[in-house]
C-alpha cells in the first residue's frame, strides 16, 4: 500500500480523486502495489465526497505524515504550491504537480532537491493536459537531437481563432463565447496574451534543451490584436492564423517565442488544430516531424496524466527516474530581435514603390482601394520592426515556417 495525499480539490483535483478510487484495482495492478489517498488538502468543505473523512486544512498533516510517500499539487498559481513542493520534497517525498506556473517559474530548483533526495518531481500534466508529451519527450525520443518544438498549446485561444477563422467571428464576440462555455476565465489574460502558452514552452524547451528556461526570457505576444481582416488576409495566402509557441535550438543557445503566427493550411499540420485542442511538433534529428495532438485540458484527461505520474512514481518509490534539466541562465535565450522571420503586412494609403525600397521583393496577396496586404521576406526581427514602423502598418503577424 502506498498512501498519497492530494493538495487542492478544485477541477483538477478532484478528477485525481475520481479517477483513483474508480480505477483502483487496475491502477493497482499496473503499479504494483495499492494506492490509497490519505489526505485532501483545501480550505473549502466537501461534506457530501467519498473521501469526506481525508480532508484537512492543514498541510502539516500531511507533511508531518510519514506514510503520505506521494504529494499531489493541484492547487494551481506560484505561491504557496512553491513552498508547500519544496517542503514535502525536502522531507522525502515524492510530488507530482499539474502546475504549469510552477513548474516554468521553480522547475529546475524543484528537480535538483528531488535528485539530491533520490525523489521523483514529475508534471506531465503541466503541458498539453492529457496529451503525453513529456515521457515521450523524455524518454520515447531520447535518441533524436531535438531541433525545434512548436505547438498550439492554449486551447483557449485556439478555440477562439477557429470561431473567428471559421465563423466570422471578431475578437470580443468569440471571448465571450468561449467564457459562456467555461474554456475562458472571467480575466482571461494568461490565455489571450500569451503567458498560458509562454510556460508551456518554457517547459518543453527546458526539457528538451537540457536548461531551465524562465518564462521572462520568452517574447510574448497574444491575440487580443488579431482582427477579421487579418484572418481573411492570411486565407489569401492559404494559410491560417494560430498562437504558436515555438523553441528553436541556436548552437548552444535557444530561441523562444510565443506570438500569434500564419500557418501554411496545406504543408503544416498545426492548420488542421482546430476549437479546443492542441497539437505540439517536435523535430528531431532522427525521427523528423513527430505531432502530439489532444485536448490541452479538462478534468479527467489532466487527471488522467496526473494519476499515470503517480502510478510512476509508485513504481520508482526508492529509486529516481531521469527526467531532469540543469539551471537556467540569463544569455542562454537569444533576443527575439536576433531571430529572423516572414510576416504577413497590411498596410493603408499603400505606395507600393515605397514598400519595396522599405521591406524589398514582396509577395503581393491583394491591393483593394488604399489597403495592401503582402508578405515580406525573411528578415531579422529587428528590421521587420523597423520597416513595419517606417510605413506605419495596421498589422503584421509572423509567418511560421
Amino acid at each position: 500500500m502506498v498512501y498519497v495525499a492530494i493538495m487542492g480539490h478544485g477541477v483538477v483535483g478532484s478528477g485525481v480523486a475520481e479517477v483513483l478510487l474508480k480505477n483502483a484495482d487496475s491502477i493497482a495492478k499496473k503499479a504494483g502495489k495499492s494506492i490509497e489517498v490519505k489526505r485532501i488538502l483545501d480550505l473549502r468543505e466537501f461534506p457530501d465526497s467519498p473521501l469526506a473523512d481525508r480532508f484537512t486544512k492543514d498541510f502539516n498533516e500531511i507533511l508531518n505524515d510519514e506514510e503520505i510517500r506521494i504529494v499531489v499539487e493541484t492547487m494551481g498559481g506560484l505561491h504557496p504550491s512553491y513552498e508547500f513542493v519544496k517542503a514535502c520534497l525536502e522531507s522525502g517525498k515524492s510530488v507530482v504537480t499539474s502546475n504549469k506556473e510552477l513548474v516554468a517559474a521553480k522547475g529546475d530548483e524543484l528537480l535538483k532537491i528531488a535528485k539530491d533526495k533520490n525523489l521523483n518531481f514529475l508534471f506531465e500534466a503541466s503541458v498539453g493536459g492529457g496529451i503525453p508529451i513529456l515521457r515521450p519527450l523524455d524518454q520515447c525520443l531520447a535518441a533524436n537531437e531535438v531541433a525545434e518544438i512548436a505547438g498550439i498549446l492554449n486551447g483557449t485561444t485556439n478555440f477562439m481563432l477557429t470561431k473567428m477563422i471559421e465563423d466570422n467571428m471578431g475578437f470580443d464576440e468569440a471571448l465571450k463565447l468561449a467564457q459562456d462555455l467555461g474554456y475562458a476565465e472571467r480575466e482571461p489574460s494568461a490565455d489571450v496574451d500569451g503567458h498560458d502558452a509562454a510556460r508551456k514552452i518554457c517547459i518543453l524547451a527546458s526539457l528538451a534543451f537540457g536548461r531551465h528556461v524562465f518564462p521572462d526570457q520568452v517574447h510574448t505576444e497574444g491575440i487580443r490584436n488579431v482582427s477579421l481582416d487579418d484572418v481573411r488576409c492570411a486565407e489569401k495566402m492559404g494559410g491560417v492564423i494560430k498562437l504558436i509557441g515555438r523553441a528553436k535550438k541556436q548552437g548552444d543557445k535557444i530561441s523562444c517565442v510565443v506570438a500569434p503566427m500564419v500557418v501554411d493550411a496545406e504543408s503544416n499540420l498545426l492548420a488542421q488544430v482546430r476549437d479546443v485542442f492542441n497539437g505540439i511538433m517536435v523535430r528531431g534529428d532522427v525521427i523528423g516531424d513527430v505531432l502530439f495532438y489532444g485536448r490541452g485540458a479538462g478534468k479527467l484527461p489532466t487527471a488522467s496524466a496526473v494519476v499515470a505520474d503517480v502510478i510512476d512514481e509508485v513504481k520508482h518509490i526508492e529509486k529516481r527516474k531521469t527526467l531532469f534539466w540543469e539551471s537556467g541562465a540569463a544569455d542562454y535565450v537569444l533576443p527575439y530581435t536576433a531571430d529572423s522571420t516572414a510576416a504577413m503586412v497590411r498596410v493603408k494609403n499603400a505606395d507600393p514603390a515605397q514598400i519595396e525600397r522599405v521591406f524589398g521583393a514582396v509577395r503581393v496577396l491583394y491591393h483593394e482601394g488604399e489597403e495592401l496586404g503582402f508578405v515580406t521576406p525573411v528578415m531579422t526581427e529587428e528590421a521587420l520592426a523597423a520597416a513595419v514602423n517606417a510605413v506605419e502598418a495596421i498589422s503584421c503577424i509572423r509567418v511560421a515556417e
